[in-house]
């Protein structure tokens, strides 16, 4: 039998958080991930377990996700550090029965804690698990450097910036057709952010941290990063466009729609309608 440093979550989140930093999405210790587990994947490296577990408080009590496993990055590490040292940057972790505390049963070996912003993820975890039922498992933070560089000089209106993102590339509205949301600037690392990020993600999967990054869900770290990737590739061509005076054409409502027919997706009606003179 593998042992948990070998486990399929163990070896995803390692691709995921050395990819993540390689793109320049987590300098530093900035980003987080999460990944609800299921206890067929988790009890068969149960050996490994500590025989003294740490529990610890939420700060906000998550009851619809109840016994849930969880694997997540730690406060302050380095995603460039978590392949070298798996078990000191990472936590495997259980919500207990009344969902007012979690268990960490492997990882941060060093008696640190899980990411500053587990309970935005919590909460953005119970609204997608109802959404989807169960299929979205993922949560993943980063700072991609142009999706935060337009929030700088573009309209921060949800609507329109998802217009803005789908001009500038093809494949966005096939990728994300229920727009991006965005938020106002708040503190991180708040039950507050949480609760908006959690609220917005009832319609969206991406959601802007305006200044900051970007919070995104999806069934699994290929498809949460697909997501990022995306929006960041758009965000990059959009940054090059406005340096070069702007845009003059792109691509239309009409062009729009026919994309969403093909591809047999519902473009979101708001964004549709937002014109690109209302965009900038």
């Amino acid at each position: 039998m593998s042992t948990m440093l070998e486990a399929t979550f163990i070896q995803a989140m390692i691709k995921a958080t050395s990819d993540m930093w390689l793109k320049g999405w987590d300098e530093r210790n900035g980003g987080n991930i999460s990944v609800r587990l299921s206890s067929e994947e988790v009890i068969p490296y149960r050996s490994e377990f500590y025989t003294a577990p740490r529990s610890i408080s939420l700060s906000q009590a998550a009851p619809d996700l109840a016994n849930d496993w969880f694997l997540v990055t730690g406060s302050g590490k380095f995603f460039r550090n978590v392949q070298l040292a798996p078990e000191e940057c990472l936590a495997l972790l259980q919500i207990n029965e009344q969902g007012t505390a979690f268990t960490i049963y492997w990882g941060l070996c060093m008696g640190d804690l899980p990411t500053s912003e587990l309970a935005s993820h919590l909460q953005s975890h119970a609204v997608r698990k109802r959404l989807s039922k169960g299929k979205d498992r993922v949560i993943m933070h980063c700072h991609p450097t142009n999706f935060i560089a337009l929030s700088y000089v573009v309209n921060l209106d949800s609507a329109r910036f998802t217009r803005l993102l789908w001009e500038g590339s093809t494949e966005c509205l096939v990728v994300f057709p229920e727009g991006i949301g965005v938020l106002p600037w708040m503190v991180p690392g708040t039950d507050d952010i949480g609760h908006a990020t959690a609220s917005t993600m009832t319609n969206h999967s991406l959601v802007m941290w305006p200044f900051h990054g970007i919070f995104a869900t999806g069934p699994d770290l290929d498809e949460t990063f697909g997501l990022i990737d995306t929006a960041e590739k758009s965000s990059e061509v959009l940054v090059k466009v406005l340096s070069m005076g702007g845009i003059r054409q792109s691509i239309t409502t009409d062009e729009l729609i026919a994309l969403g027919e093909r591809f047999s997706v519902s473009p979101w009606k708001e964004a549709l309608a937002a014109e690109r003179s209302n965009v900038t």
